[in-house]
């Protein structure tokens, strides 16, 4: 490849983050352009699963990860009612023996600085904060950018990894705005000190009612505790100020378990995330322009998989660009063809999964029943395909 022009990479996120620390290892010229001023600043806990962890070996960061990772005991569903176990699948020894690699929750901050450090730490990556993205041309031996204050900035290929609202998504496929599934979320991180007394502090745990739920999870050590409280309403647009999202909240959980009630109690309501996803494309790449992550594939968080989909995209994207020797357009065919089924899977099912978390009436019971009938083996079989992982490809 060239040595005068580097590779864009558009959005500093985890997934843009790891393409271009991926590109970095290959010896790849990099710049990462982000829209924010500072990287790395805000952001809750996620969840990742043992698919993502031979991804941070490939890009030489899995030590920092699991410094700063929680190792849960168990996964559970509780119905968010009674507060009986619904079901649960463990993710000790008997998970990693399966799986190879653990189950983890980890602030997205820790995880984002793992990742940007890295790419820090790369002489062939320049992190361009403060720098938005306005439009690309293909000028089919390279590409220009041009950014929203007027900058032009060219490279060998583009790489949109901009989230749910990407402008390098528009420039590809159009005008398209993500679908609202007519759920929204509120998230808190407060210390642990802060959490009810009689909350259960290792495991991750879903409540699972009618038309609402809430995880939660510690992290750092156990001195955080995370709280993401979700519920159907008719007016997800709506903003207002904490006392009205309050009382929204106490109404909607009435019927919810006296514990669900005393974490709200604690939760942080000034802000409101609206949740989306689009339907699966089979194509998110033309001549030297590609997408990854939410900006080709958004996800619901029923599986807790968007992080884990896009930096598993970022590091098969990085092995085909090494396998293409600067084929850009043959390297993002063959990366969709790797990328596409698997990530159209997850979309597609993480709508199911969420119809089944949130079911009431005899639908519950039925639901409630079936999964506590289910073994270990049982319950690793059904994540199995996201926790095999995936192989990177040797050729084109």
């Amino acid at each position: 490849m060239s040595n005068e022009l580097p590779v864009l990479v558009i959005g500093a996120g985890l997934g843009g983050a790891a393409a271009a620390l991926g590109l970095a290892r290959k010896g790849v010229k990099v710049k990462l352009l982000e829209e924010a001023a500072e990287l790395g600043v805000i952001g809750y806990g996620i969840q990742l699963g043992p698919n993502v962890f031979p991804m941070f070996r490939e890009l030489g960061v899995e030590t920092a990860v699991l410094a700063k990772s929680h190792f849960p005991p168990d996964v559970l569903m509780l119905d968010a009612v009674s507060g009986e176990t619904v079901s649960r699948m463990p993710t000790g020894a008997s998970f990693r023996e399966r799986f190879r690699d653990p189950y983890v929750a980890i602030h997205r901050v820790d995880l984002h600085h793992c990742l940007l450090d890295a790419c820090k730490e790369a002489a062939n990556v320049e992190i361009m904060p403060s720098t938005a993205f306005e439009s690309v041309e293909d000028l089919g031996d390279r590409v220009r950018v041009k950014t929203k204050d007027g900058r032009v900035i060219e490279g060998l290929a583009l790489i949109g990894a901009d989230g749910l609202g990407s402008g390098v998504r528009r420039h590809l496929v159009g005008e398209e705005k993500p679908v609202p599934i007519g759920y929204v979320a509120h998230r808190t991180i407060v210390p642990m000190s802060a959490a009810p007394e009689h909350v259960r502090r290792k495991e991750v745990i879903l409540w699972a009612g009618d038309g609402f739920h809430i995880v939660q999870y510690p992290l750092r050590d156990e001195t955080l505790f995370n709280i993401v409280a979700v519920f159907r309403t008719e007016n997800i647009y709506e903003r207002a100020d904490e006392k009205a999202y309050r009382d929204v909240l106490m109404k909607t959980y009435a019927s919810a378990h006296p514990t669900m009630h005393d974490m709200l109690r604690v939760m942080d309501l000034k802000r409101r995330w609206v949740l989306a996803d689009r339907t699966p494309i089979r194509h998110w790449s033309k001549g030297r322009v590609t997408l990854l992550g939410d900006a080709a594939h958004p996800t619901l968080q029923s599986y807790a998989q968007g992080a884990c989909m896009a930096i598993e995209d970022a590091v098969v994207l990085a092995r085909c660009i090494e396998l293409g020797k600067g084929d850009f357009a043959a390297a993002f065919k063959r990366y969709e063809s790797e990328r596409v089924l698997r990530t159209a899977r997850v979309v597609l099912d993480s709508r199911s999964l969420w119809e089944f978390y949130h079911l009431g009436g005899i639908a519950r019971d039925v639901r409630n029943e079936a999964e506590r009938r289910k073994t270990e083996d049982d319950m690793f079989r059904c994540v199995a395909w996201i926790y095999d992982g995936v192989k990177l490809p040797e050729s084109l």
